[in-house]
């Protein structure tokens, strides 16, 4: 990449979906010049994406080579927000990988966040199973490769994920009650992932947690911040959630859904077991940051 006055360039695709525009927006915070990848229409889109001041759309198709190529010349980083099942994760971000190495650019930031799927075992969480395939084959690229990790994303403690059940005043968990669990808030994950883009030295894997909890420590949260009792729930063993999911899986109709029930439970079994653990934690690389806690997240104020 030729060397050039200005500000960084990044590029940025899955700008639909909500954490890459949240990444778009902290990265003009930043100060980098974002050209924000858009699908062309006919090319398995268009995809809605938001209107953000201050940022270049380029429309593309992600079978085109020389035009994927030309979207990333002169890039500092190419970042991947890129969400799906294999079309997505594999094909059109190894596509969007090769046009980066085709034009120069030094660094990519993968669509890996997630927990620690290093540690995991293979075959036990489909989605995981994918991003594990991709880090093999953007590490054997002749590029510089960071992996920003950040456990779950707090916001489903709202009401997506079956933790917090607030009608019956419980802490659902599964396996131990003081086991220790990683979320981040997308805010925070995408003002991280700017940081990460614009930093030429980033290690290969980067761990952050706006806050670790247990389900006791949940408990006892929402016990202080509703004036209501709060307990915890054992719904039973590690093995008796694994046999839920077999189930689970077996009765779900094939389909294209990214995250089906029992995908979700393989998360949460991942997050349970303890193997997906984010340690040693990176919060610190950029500098003391004001981290969302699941406190605030609950109580509204993240």
């Amino acid at each position: 990449m030729d060397s050039q006055a200005g500000p960084p360039i990044v590029v940025l695709a899955g700008l639909g979906g909500d954490l890459g525009g949240r990444i778009a927006r902290a990265l003009i915070a930043e100060g980098a010049e974002v050209r924000a990848l858009v699908r062309r229409a006919g090319s398995g889109g268009p995809r809605h994406a938001p209107e953000i001041a201050g940022l270049t759309r380029l429309a593309v198709d992600y079978a085109d080579a020389p035009s994927l190529r030309a979207a990333c010349r002169d890039a500092a980083c190419v970042v991947s927000a890129l969400n799906g099942l294999e079309p997505v994760i594999l094909e059109a971000q190894g596509r969007l990988l090769d046009a980066a190495v085709a034009a120069g650019v030094p660094r990519f930031i993968p669509c890996d966040f997630a927990l620690d799927f290093t540690k995991t075992r293979p075959g036990d969480n489909r989605n995981l199973d994918l991003r594990r395939s991709f880090m093999a084959r953007v590490d054997a690229a002749p590029i510089r490769a960071t992996s920003i990790l950040n456990g779950a994303f707090a916001e489903l403690l709202t009401g997506e994920a079956p933790i917090i059940l607030r009608p019956l005043r419980r802490v659902l968990y599964w396996g131990d009650v003081d086991q220790p669990l990683d979320f981040t808030t997308k805010d925070d994950v995408a003002r991280y992932t700017a940081a990460a883009a614009l930093d030429a030295e980033s290690p290969r894997i980067l761990r952050i947690a706006g806050d670790v909890v247990t389900p006791r420590d949940l408990a006892a949260m929402m016990s202080t911040l509703t004036g209501a009792q709060f307990g915890t729930w054992r719904a039973g063993s590690l093995g008796r959630l694994s046999r839920i999911i077999r189930v689970v899986r077996r009765l779900t109709p094939a389909s294209d859904a990214v995250f089906p029930v029992w995908q979700g439970l393989q998360y949460l079994r991942d997050m349970a077991s303890g193997l997906g653990r984010l340690h040693p934690l990176d919060n610190d690389r950029y500098g003391t940051r004001p981290w969302t806690s699941t406190r605030q997240v609950v109580n509204g104020e993240g």
